[in-house]
């Protein structure tokens, strides 16, 4: 399906009012599209033909809000679909999500991209209404994050080599997502001049590109000083990067160029496999350990919200069920009546 601009309107708005990251707005624009593209099979447009294409496209971009009527049409324009669209069709649409056995987390993601989507399109005029007002998001089971313990951390980050470059980067990289429990999003994103060795801190961009001070532990701080040393000493990196300055990326690959997050994944993947560890571990797991080992030696809610950049409290408190389970667990293991025989 070619792209509207009813829906390029809409992904300009995601990445540039609400500050979305690139990889987020991609995954509203595809669930948004599935939602059209629903709409098309249940009412039989053939979008395979180029001139009514560029018709329902030149309405959308010539009249704004569709008026109601179909220019003389059999058949309603696209944007009329789109934007007429009432409960009942998106309770089908949920039917065929449900009939295709999405899993409910997924389906949740779904509903809260067309709670966007038509609370823009109402706003901007493209809607008359909103049919989001009348869909509940289906109740899930709440999953506890995931955290390793502080004996797998430790085992995980002696695994990096201290005697290359590379080594040394893939360790600073895993002591600054365990010792700052930032997002791998973020920690591609940071730059030289991010990191404060006086304070001993890093400015952080977070969601919707707010930033945050984040304090670093000095085992991560030593590390990324070992990795700059022996980088600055390298010619090959220096010579990609060029002089550095503080817009220079903090983390890059044998080109000097930055590190993507999925080349971070990969790394820690090699380390896993390299120690024994659970492979289905990921960056986010050491987020999760960050703020598990927080809670469990006694620190406030809401400074580990902070430090995580949590815009709602109630994101947090996900870690409270997780410590208690743990204390359940420990109680239940170590107490001599806290079985029934």
């Amino acid at each position: 399906m070619s792209t509207l601009p009813l829906t390029e309107a809409f992904g300009v708005y995601l990445t540039e009012e609400r500050r979305f990251s690139p990889y987020t707005a991609r995954c509203y624009g595809a669930d948004l599209r599935q939602h059209i593209e629903h709409l098309i099979a249940e009412h039989g447009i053939e979008i395979d033909e180029p001139a009514e294409r560029a018709a329902l496209e030149n309405r959308t971009a010539s009249n704004g809000a569709n008026n109601g009527t179909n220019n003389g049409s059999a058949k309603p324009t696209l944007t009329k679909l789109i934007c007429e669209a009432d409960a009942d069709q998106i309770r089908k649409y949920l039917l065929f999500l449900d009939e295709q056995n999405y899993s409910a987390a997924t389906v949740a993601r779904k509903i809260a991209t067309l709670r966007s989507f038509y609370k823009w399109a109402e706003r901007r005029g493209f809607a008359v209404t909103n049919p989001m007002t009348l869909i509940r998001t289906p109740r899930q089971n709440k999953r506890l994050p995931k955290a390793i313990t502080v004996e797998q951390v430790e085992q995980l980050l002696a695994a990096p080599s201290d005697t290359d470059v590379l080594g040394r980067r893939d360790r600073a990289m895993l002591e600054t997502l365990y010792s700052t429990g930032l997002r791998v999003s973020e920690l591609v994103d940071l730059n030289v001049g991010d990191l404060d060795i006086e304070t001993e801190s890093l400015r952080v961009r977070g969601k919707g590109k707010k930033e945050r001070m984040v304090p670093m532990g000095r085992h991560a701080i030593h590390a990324i000083n070992r990795y700059l040393e022996l980088l600055h000493q390298d010619a090959r990196y220096a010579a990609a990067m060029g002089s550095a300055s503080p817009t220079t990326p903090l983390f890059v690959n044998k080109h000097g160029k930055r590190l993507s997050s999925r080349s971070v994944r990969r790394k820690l993947d090699k380390y896993l496999r390299s120690v024994g560890l659970d492979p289905s571990i990921s960056p986010h797991t050491l987020r999760h350990s960050f703020a598990t080992h927080l809670l469990d030696n006694g620190a406030d809610l809401r400074s580990v919200q902070e430090l995580l950049g949590h815009q709602s409290l109630s994101t947090t408190q996900v870690y409270t069920h997780l410590t208690a389970q743990r204390l359940r667990d420990s109680y239940r293991n170590a107490h001599p009546r806290a079985e029934a025989s």
